[in-house]
């Protein structure tokens, strides 16, 4: 994978027409990996730079470098993904401004992200946009480049980041659904107009950013057009010339606020220690899938986790398919958390399973990486083994499902469902 990004960041950057951005001079091996050969001008990185909160004229300087440059990247239609102080570039004489780190970035116009720990996600998760973390129900297009530049300009302005927390899911429950302490109360230095700007930059809906890096430009050149006259910043309409260049339809849900509320009330009680199962019906494509990852967020907020798994018409004679399917994919989201984390999760689910993990093994091969291997289990034939799994199967679940820790399991297309889940569903529901 990361060698891949190598490759890609080589490829993207050194076709991109554009002063703003160091282009990469040539892609070498070196061993088993690779060297990204680069010129050298004597930029460091803004990390290194700005020790403290910038000062108004420093900060302006800068911020109208970084909306040219983010301007030219979304008319390449380029999104960077992974903006922050660190892969900024600047001179420390000339103040020149240039942007790195091409290695995440993409030609789409729109990504689709898919739930995973926050460990693995891809960019950096101080400065990750609310969908890039696929806890959005919505996919990621050019203004997720605008939010992080929010949280950077954030950071250069106030001297921290907007929210400092250590607990990556808490962090990732931040972007999502906690405004940041406005940025003239953190710093009475900064004018209420820029403040304004940085927490439009800062919009957990993409469609209340700025729709523009060339809007934010001219607010920013309005801002330092005064500061060159007076000293100071009145305030003004932001975003007035803010335009999108493409047609962009909202990601929202309409007249569904009933079966949201719904689910969002039946999350709330199983996070209680309630066991519910709520069916959703409705013709193909009429959108049950999007209305169901609007608990994502509740579920981060709770420290939970989403799984899922979908029955298939034509192999619907494997039993648990979607089971089997949904809990491969949570063992995948355990197998990326910390060391200590996974040893208690081995005693955990050690302790419930006894000598029998191997039953489990079999079906989830995953769960062995966090167990180990298992001593073999006497066959079993018939009802005896079916009803010998099922109990197993009881106890796993009921150890993946706390109260610090709810699970939800989304079940696909249950029209082909095989009878062994349907009975599997009736013994979790007890």
């Amino acid at each position: 994978n990361e060698l891949a990004q190598f490759r890609n960041q080589y490829t993207l950057a050194k076709n991109l027409e554009l002063a703003g951005i160091v282009k990469p001079l040539s892609l070498e091996s070196y061993g088993n990996s690779y060297a990204l050969v680069m010129p050298y001008e004597g930029h460091i990185s803004l990390n290194q730079w700005a020790h403290e909160k910038l000062s108004i004229p420093d900060f302006l300087s800068i911020g109208l470098q970084l909306a040219e440059i983010l301007h030219g990247l979304s008319q390449q239609k380029v999104i960077h993904k992974d903006i922050k102080p660190a892969n900024i570039l600047i001179h420390p004489e000339t103040k020149e401004v240039k942007l790195i780190d091409f290695s995440l970035a993409s030609l789409l116009p729109k990504e689709n992200q898919t739930i995973q720990n926050p460990n693995i996600l891809e960019g950096t998760l101080a400065y990750l946009s609310p969908e890039q973390t696929g806890r959005m129900n919505r996919g990621t297009d050019y203004r997720s480049d605008l939010y992080s530049l929010g949280i950077t300009f954030y950071q250069l302005l106030a001297g921290e980041l907007p929210f400092n927390v250590d607990d990556p899911m808490e962090l990732v429950y931040c972007h999502l659904a906690k405004m940041a302490t406005p940025l003239h109360e953190v710093n009475p230095d900064v004018p209420k107009v820029l403040s304004d700007i940085v927490a439009k930059l800062m919009a957990k809906n993409a469609e209340d950013r700025y729709q523009s890096a060339w809007g934010l430009k001219h607010d920013l050149e309005n801002c330092w057009q005064q500061w060159q006259k007076t000293g100071n910043i009145g305030e003004f309409a932001i975003a007035s010339c803010d335009l999108s260049d493409r047609f962009l339809i909202p990601e929202k849900l309409y007249g569904r606020e009933n079966e949201i509320d719904e689910l969002l009330a039946a999350f709330d009680r199983i996070a209680n220690g309630a066991s519910e199962i709520m069916l959703v019906a409705g013709f193909s494509g009429i959108g049950k899938t999007a209305v169901v990852h609007e608990v994502h967020k509740p579920i981060t907020r709770q420290q939970g986790y989403f799984i899922q798994g979908k029955f298939d018409q034509l192999n619907h004679h494997i039993p648990l398919s979607a089971f089997v399917q949904a809990l491969r994919d949570l063992m995948g989201q355990f197998l990326s958390e910390s060391d200590l984390e996974i040893a208690q999760w081995k005693a955990t689910i050690l302790a419930a399973l006894g000598d029998s993990g191997q039953v489990l093994i079999e079906v989830i091969p995953e769960l062995e990486q966090i167990i180990g291997p298992q001593p073999p289990v006497p066959e079993l034939s018939g009802t005896a083994a079916q009803n010998r799994f099922n109990l197993l199967f009881q106890k796993f679940i009921a150890v993946l499902t706390t109260s610090e820790h709810p699970l939800v399991i989304f079940l696909d297309d249950l029209q082909w469902a095989d009878l062994a889940s349907l009975e599997l569903m009736k013994l979790l529901m007890v």
